[in-house]
This record gives structure tokens, C-alpha cells and sequence, in this order.
């Protein structure tokens, strides 16, 4: 990685029209319509009434995968998804454009052979209107960039969750073609597509996109504390701790605490923890 450019490098705006088609699109990719009984998830897929789900904000506007650009000397087959947060300013409309300004908050040097955790913002604007929609925080591991030094301001790290038993859980399957679906969101990443490159990075085979796990985690928590009614969601937190199968199943642990609701998510084949010291902000 060459760390001056890194802090040269200006990412542009980018300003994405989006259509019924596309916020349903992303629903699919999530796994709504398992059960096309079920009014709760119908409410994300049919266009009659059709509703946002909040986690869409993290997709919308997004920059493409720039860590690929050759000037950076990043080792981004090694790349993955450390962190993930959002907060939702105004509610989305199911169709419209967004504008999205990114800025680079800084770079944390894990050491030699230990990696790096590059921080990333964005901020969401209606493209109409103007106004701020949501402000979106990523963190990328660069598992193969450590020990070439930092800038910039380190994001405080999360609590640890509660010692003791959740509250409550909820439990959704993946589908074993869900990493594709989820691509046609805008995660163009091969890792989650092409068995080789998922190889190359210590991968038996392609891996589910960290932001369709942060999307299954909004809908487990609409499911289990929002009665259904995304607009209550105000904000969310993730940490990637370990990548999921496409094909496995998410078990959600919640634990709720007197101002917010902590969680974990681990793989029920494997009992791996895929999420860790996460937690949530609801309304109502």
C-alpha cells in the first residue's frame, strides 16, 4: 500500500438514480419472500405498499470498489468488511436518487503482518431535494497493509455485549445463491463470485457479502423488535467478525439493555460468531 496516495485520493460524488425495481431487488437479496404468506416480508417485494428496507442506504450512491485502483498499492484480494454502521436521517422513498459525498476518516495500523482498518464515510442526499437522507460509516480490513503506519482519527471500538444468556433470538436461513442475488445490489467484489479468487484469499469457496449479513441483521431486527414497521429503525451497528456460507443460517441473539438493543449473530452449522458487539437504535 502506498499511504500517500491513499491520503491524496480524492473520492468524487456519486449520484445514483433508483428505481421500485432496485429496492426490491435488494429485498430479494436479503431472503424476503422466504415465506410469501407472510405480509411482514411481502411488504418488501410487491410493489403495492411497497416499503424501505433502512440497511438499503448502505448500497445506494456506493463508490465501487476503488481499493482495486493500481495506484494504491492496496493487496485488496486480502480486503474484507470489518465494520458497518448507519443512521437514518429521513425516511427513502421507494424510487428516486441519491448523491453520495465519501471521505476518508483515517487509517489504523494493526503492525507488521497484522493488517490495517481503513475508516470511510458517507453522507446520503435526497438528489431532489437536497436533504440529508442518512450518514453511513464503513471499516475495511486490509489483511495484507499492516505495519506501513496510519493517519487520521481511529473510530472508538464497541462495548462488549452482556455475560449472560440473550433475550431473545431469531434464527434466518440463507439461500446457497444469495452472494449472487446480493451482487446485482452493487457488491461487483469476485470474492463473492469466482471460486478461484476465493481461493486465492484462504477461501473454500465464494463468501457471502459482509453487507448482506448487516441487511439480513436490519431484517431479523424489523422481524423481532420493529413489529414490522422498518421506519422505526433509526440506527445500526455491526462488527464482521468471521464471513458466513451462502447456504448456512444466522442466528440472531439480542439482548436488550435500558437505551438500546445489543446483538450478536453466529452460524448455526458451525456455531461461529459472524457478528459481534453490534447494536441497534429503535423508535416507539
Amino acid at each position: 500500500m502506498i499511504i500517500e496516495n491513499l491520503k491524496a485520493l480524492a473520492l468524487p460524488s456519486v449520484s445514483q438514480p433508483y428505481e421500485v425495481r432496485d429496492t426490491i431487488l435488494y429485498a430479494l437479496g436479503l431472503g424476503y419472500g422466504s415465506n410469501p404468506l407472510e405480509p411482514g416480508e411481502l411488504q418488501f417485494i410487491y410493489e403495492k405498499n411497497l416499503k424501505v428496507v433502512p440497511s438499503l442506504c448502505v448500497v445506494l450512491s456506493h463508490p465501487g470498489f476503488w481499493v482495486q485502483r493500481p495506484e494504491l498499492g492496496i493487496d485488496w484480494v486480502k480486503v474484507l468488511h470489518a465494520e458497518q454502521a448507519f443512521e437514518i436521517h429521513a425516511p427513502f422513498p421507494v424510487s428516486g436518487a441519491t448523491r453520495g459525498e465519501y471521505s476518508i476518516l483515517g487509517l489504523e495500523d494493526k503492525g507488521p503482518g497484522k493488517g490495517a482498518l481503513l475508516h470511510q464515510q458517507k453522507i446520503l442526499y435526497d438528489e431532489s431535494t437536497g436533504h440529508r437522507l442518512a450518514t453511513v460509516r464503513s471499516t475495511l480490513f486490509l489483511r495484507g497493509d499492516g505495519g506501513l503506519g496510519g493517519y487520521g482519527q481511529p473510530v472508538a471500538p464497541p462495548l462488549p455485549l452482556p455475560d449472560r444468556a440473550p433475550d431473545r433470538t431469531v434464527e434466518i436461513p440463507t439461500l446457497p445463491q444469495q452472494a449472487l442475488i446480493y451482487r446485482l445490489s452493487g457488491d461487483w467484489n469476485p470474492l463473492h463470485a469466482d471460486p478461484a479468487i476465493a481461493a486465492a484469499a484462504g477461501f473454500q469457496r465464494p463468501i457471502l457479502q459482509g453487507l448482506c449479513t448487516n441487511g439480513i441483521a436490519c431484517r431479523a431486527v424489523i422481524q423481532a423488535y420493529c413489529g414490522h414497521q422498518p421506519e422505526r429503525l433509526r440506527s445500526m451497528f455491526v462488527r464482521f467478525s468471521s464471513p458466513v456460507l451462502p447456504g448456512e443460517t444466522i442466528r440472531f441473539e439480542f439482548f436488550e439493555e435500558a437505551e438500546t438493543l445489543r446483538f450478536r449473530a453466529r452460524v448455526v452449522e458451525r456455531d461461529v460468531v459472524v457478528l459481534d458487539r453490534a447494536s441497534v437504535a429503535i423508535t416507539g
